[in-house]
């Protein structure tokens, strides 16, 4: 019976890599992570990630992550005219109905991953690793405002020199290179990483 039905040729759906490139640019995500500090104290980072070029939107610190917190680092992040269609994140505790209203209110869609899977929120579970092997390894932290300035270097490392093999070897935030001049060594984390640049 089916050889004598009309066969509806229709164009080929894209594949889920195909459907992510054309939506990294409203998609975003963010996440915790935990560093201890000399006298055993927890401080809590949170970074912000935008997929599209892999931009580091913001990264921040604190001893209490409160919802609200979270909401208002959110809200410093995207401006309304520049907030994300989606938002990716685990399902911590400290996501709570303050963070939710606040996503709400900037019609942002919150997307929680499904439990014990980091896998679905890779982007930034690979930033937290990067951070954690390119700076906070190599240091003691002694306290919150060493950690945030730490923190701040690192972010404006990563988006402005740091190389990565999904953007063609780019930074996030390409900038010209000068052509012509004298090469100089710029240090950064002070001195855990170098910038060759022409002056």
């Amino acid at each position: 019976m089916g050889r004598y039905m009309v066969r509806h040729r229709r164009p080929p759906s894209q594949g889920w890599k195909t459907f992510l490139r054309n939506h990294a640019a409203g998609i975003a995500s963010l996440d915790l992570f935990v560093v201890r500090t000399i006298s055993v104290k927890l401080l809590y980072g949170l970074v912000i990630l935008r997929h599209a070029r892999r931009r580091l939107v913001s990264i921040s610190v604190t001893n209490n992550p409160t919802a609200a917190w979270i909401a208002g680092q959110v809200t410093d992040a995207f401006p309304w005219d520049e907030a994300p269609h989606h938002l990716i994140r685990d399902r911590d505790g400290a996501f709570g109905p303050t963070y939710t209203r606040r996503i709400r209110a900037m019609r942002i869609r919150d997307h929680p991953t499904a439990p014990r899977s980091p896998w679905q929120n890779a982007y930034v579970e690979r930033l937290i690793g990067s951070i954690r092997r390119e700076a906070l390894y190599h240091l003691i932290v002694f306290d919150e405002a060493q950690l945030r300035r730490v923190l701040k270097n690192y972010a404006s490392y990563y988006n402005q020199v740091r190389t990565h093999l999904s953007l063609r070897k780019n930074a996030p935030e390409v900038r010209r290179p000068q052509k012509f001049g004298p090469i100089a060594c710029i240090s950064i984390l002070d001195g855990l990483h170098h910038q060759y640049v022409r002056v």
